[in-house]
């Protein structure tokens, strides 16, 4: 079955519980993710109306492995 990725404006945001990382309690722009059925939702925590990025898991999965090999380390 094919998971057909929705748009952000599909989702109502006002009720989504976003996740910030312990280290982002500090930062004034954190990001912030949320888990929504089968999509991953991410956006800059510093403002409510920030662009809304969405991924399905298998692109989240990607991101997260590519992440922990360190592929964007500068």
């Amino acid at each position: 079955m094919v998971h057909i990725k929705p748009k952000a404006t599909e989702f109502d945001l006002s009720s989504i519980v976003w996740i910030r990382g312990t280290s982002d309690q500090q930062i004034d722009d954190p990001v912030e993710v949320a888990f929504v059925g089968e999509n991953i939702l991410m956006r800059n925590g510093g403002t409510d109306d920030s662009t809304v990025l969405v991924f399905t898991r298998a692109e989240w999965d990607a991101f997260v492995a590519g992440a922990v090999d360190g592929e964007f380390d500068q």
